[in-house]
């Protein structure tokens, strides 16, 4: 573990891959793909459990993956605005980073204990590269009202 990663908690009981499969179905990226594709994705997803306020990710840091709510709640602030928004279970942030390749706008931190599924960026592109669907599920998300992936 880097010293930018936080530290997480023990993983209590793993997530096996066909866990991950149908928790992927539930969220609203993913919903429309079938089971063998969701099987490959899970494949591709790692399990982070951080403990309440722990910080996912630094405002500023370097940005290299995109996370998706399992159980629990995330905050999201930044030093100019203070909190942007809360997400919870089914939702995902961190993906604007990867798209744009800069340093991250904004901290997640841990409003509970929570549970990530989390994706490099690499395998997120090529995951959109093969699968348009998931693409267009990501811009009906953008279009849905306002949150804080709106903000500069």
């Amino acid at each position: 573990m880097s010293s930018s990663e936080p530290p997480e908690r023990t993983l209590m009981k793993p997530l096996h891959l066909i866990d991950k499969a149908f928790l992927l179905k539930k969220m609203q990226l993913f919903s429309s793909l079938d089971l063998d594709l969701l099987l490959t994705i899970a494949d591709k997803m790692e399990t982070h459990l951080y403990k309440k306020e722990a910080s996912i990710f630094q405002e500023g840091q370097e940005a290299h993956r995109l996370y998706l709510i399992v159980e629990g709640g995330v905050g999201i602030k930044n030093r100019k605005e203070g909190v942007l928004g809360e997400l919870a279970a089914g939702d995902f942030f961190g993906e604007e980073s990867i798209f744009n390749e800069k340093e991250r706008g904004y901290e997640a931190f841990c409003k509970t204990d929570v549970t990530l599924l989390t994706m490099t960026g690499p395998h997120f592109l090529s995951l959109i590269n093969e699968c348009p669907t998931v693409a267009i599920s990501l811009l009906e998300i953008y279009t849905a009202p306002l949150d804080f992936r709106q903000r500069d």
